[in-house]
């Protein structure tokens, strides 16, 4: 990590994808697409954007960034009022691969970092976590792999799992977004009791799959009637793609985090998942959605220092595009 006389810091972090399933505000896995921060002290505030995607995003003290920086040092009783900083991604934004908190957890670490690292990455889970009110894609993006999480409103109790060697991911990607207050405003405020033990069962053993490396009990285990059911209306074709996927060499489909992706884990090892991407697409089409498809892998390293590259590269190559 840097130190703390360090002149900018760079930290990369991965998306992920919530609940798999049944794991509702419990599970998540990060996957290989990153969001990359840079920070520094200045004598005032600007934020600078590389690429696309940053349309409405503020760029003075109002920014996520910003915002979750001072959180870190208030916590850590040091004051840094101003701070340049860079960004640049490849998540999707609410989309539901977790871009909101990867953001949070971006922005925490590299402010950890800039002031020398004073917090452990259980308290910045906890500090993130008390942002995002459930555990699962922060600390999928902070960890790395596979994250099983519980939180009692103060502090994550959590287990990183590696994820099977041989388990891939396809993500398809609808051209819309979904905010997760309206996918969480379809959900029933009351389960039965055989719905309750239905997701449970199928967490609990999902979770052990995971962690064991089962993966042909993943079909099974990833099956949910706790949020998909409710919020397949908001998403055309969802409920075929989640019904039909393992005929085309799916392990498992689900609803990633709130939607409207939909991911399909596969056995690398396998050929049998060869039509499973024309299968997706072509549900997408028949509900007239335009959707894209990107292959991913499970991110095993969680928010890193990128260490060995100029401190400056990254802000001055971008310097002046977008500023406060």
């Amino acid at each position: 990590m840097m130190n703390e006389n360090a002149g900018s810091v760079r930290v990369r972090v991965p998306a992920s994808t919530a609940n798999l399933g049944p794991g509702f505000d419990t599970l998540g896995m990060s996957l290989s697409l990153y969001i990359w921060v840079e920070m520094r002290k200045s004598e005032r505030t600007v934020v600078h954007f590389s690429g696309d995607g940053f349309e409405g995003i503020p760029a003075d003290k109002s920014n996520l960034i910003y915002k979750v920086a001072q959180l870190v040092f208030k916590e850590a009783g040091v004051d840094v009022p101003d701070l340049e900083i860079g960004m640049r991604s490849d998540i999707p934004l609410t989309r539901g691969l977790g871009s909101s908190a990867s953001a949070i957890i971006a922005g925490m670490a590299a402010a950890n970092a800039l002031i020398g690292s004073p917090l452990s990455k259980d308290r910045l889970f906890d500090l993130a976590t008390g942002l995002e009110r459930h555990p699962d894609n922060v600390g999928a993006s902070l960890f790395g792999g596979i994250i099983a999480a519980a939180w009692d409103g103060e502090h994550a109790d959590y287990v990183r799992i590696d994820p099977p060697q041989n388990l891939k991911v396809l993500a398809l990607i609808p051209e819309f977004e979904l905010a997760t207050s309206a996918a969480r405003a379809v959900l029933p405020e009351q389960l039965t009791i055989q719905d309750a033990v239905y997701n449970i069962s199928r967490s609990s053993l999902l979770t052990a799959a995971l962690a064991s490396g089962r993966l042909d009990l993943l079909s099974s285990a990833m099956k949910d009637r706790l949020h998909q059911p409710y919020r397949a209306a908001l998403v055309p074709g969802m409920e075929k793609i989640l019904e039909q996927a393992t005929q085309y060499g799916a392990l498992g489909a689900a609803l990633s985090g709130a939607g409207p992706t939909l991911l399909a884990l596969v056995d690398r090892t396998s050929s049998e998942y060869r039509q499973l991407e024309d299968f997706m697409q072509s549900v997408m089409s028949e509900n007239g959605i335009q959707a894209r498809t990107l292959w991913l892998e499970p991110d095993l390293d969680g928010a890193v220092c990128e260490i060995g590259i100029h401190p400056d590269l990254f802000l001055e190559s971008i310097k002046g595009e977008i500023s406060s």
